[in-house]
């Protein structure tokens, strides 16, 4: 059967099976269990013949929503949280992937612009961080220490400030998402355009290296997870512009629940960035090869954890799900 032919034939009951499982909360288990079974069945069907396909992504990601439906009365063990975010988490992300790409996207392009216009315009600088940032750093640059502002204040004091503020950025950037995916891409944006101004600072004055080494210590997480913030926010935003076959209050309803899980996602992220940014990045006579270390391990768990994981074990679950439905 053509892949056109199987959508067109199971399509309004995979909607139907969706709404049941995202809207309410009284639908019956046996109800739920028998639809659960029949879009198994369509899974291992579009595993074997639509391989890579858009069918099979979203008949993956709607049995891993259904089987957490099915199973949410369940016993919880102690780990709970923890299985949140090792398992629940990078499961139902799978499908925001692309989401995560337009956020980066819109943060690399407001950097870019950031970058030119602190080149082209000295004053363009001063607007964006302040006079008294400006001068501070320009005074540490004088004195041979560029990053000597993250010395200051106790280590415990920065941990939290810094960790509480990225987080209530975090939450920021995703309830903006509540004014549609403009409010969100407005705060990607600004950002973008005060991180590419400010790396361009040091660079003008010579000093690019000796300070985007202790910079990207705790900033290779921090601004990886306020652009993963972001995308929650889209995920909302989104929803809001283009409800698909729900009606636009059911859909952001959707939406903001999923948004919320994703920005929620972030914070174990927030808090190891203040660690780094409280504790280590003050200590900039650390060796070369130490610093890179550890900016080098922030974004490959990154790398892993929101782009990796997610699709390896939606393909461990597709398996099980097929292998399940060949032995029913």
């Amino acid at each position: 059967m053509r892949e056109a032919a199987f959508v067109k034939q199971n399509k309004e009951k995979w909607i139907a099976f969706e709404k049941a499982i995202n809207l309410s909360s009284n639908t019956d288990p046996d109800e739920l269990a028998d639809g659960y079974i029949q879009l198994t069945n369509d899974l291992a069907y579009a595993q074997t013949y639509y391989e890579e396909s858009k069918t099979l992504l979203y008949l993956n990601a709607l049995a891993s929503q259904a089987h957490q439906k099915i199973y949410k009365n369940k016993k919880e063990s102690g780990n709970r949280i923890l299985d949140f975010w090792v398992t629940e988490f990078p499961m139902f992300f799978k499908q925001y992937q692309k989401t995560l790409g337009v956020a980066f996207l819109i943060f690399l392009v407001a950097s870019t612009i950031g970058c030119i216009s602190a080149l082209n315009d000295a004053t363009f600088l001063r607007l964006i961080l302040g006079d008294a940032y400006v001068n501070e750093t320009l005074n540490n640059i004088a004195n041979g220490d560029p990053t000597a502002i993250y010395k200051g204040g106790s280590e415990i004091g920065t941990f939290l400030g810094i960790t509480i503020n990225n987080i209530r950025v975090a939450f920021l950037a995703f309830a903006f998402g509540v004014i549609t995916s403009i409010g969100t891409a407005y705060i990607l944006f600004s950002n973008g355009v005060m991180l590419g101004a400010f790396i361009t600072f040091f660079y003008t004055k010579g000093v690019f290296f000796e300070a985007n080494k202790q910079i990207w210590l705790h900033g290779t997480i921090e601004i990886s997870v306020i652009i993963v913030a972001g995308c929650a926010g889209l995920i909302m935003g989104n929803s809001i512009l283009f409800p698909k076959t729900y009606s636009r209050r059911v859909s952001f309803m959707k939406g903001a629940k999923d948004g919320l899980k994703v920005v929620v996602s972030t914070i174990p992220f927030f808090i190891v960035a203040g660690f780094i940014e409280g504790f280590i990045t003050r200590y900039t006579e650390m060796p070369n090869w130490l610093a890179f270390l550890i900016i080098g391990a922030s974004l490959l768990l990154i790398l892993f954890y929101y782009g990796l994981y997610p699709i390896l074990l939606n393909k461990i679950h597709g398996r099980q799900l097929h292998s399940a439905s060949r032995k029913s």
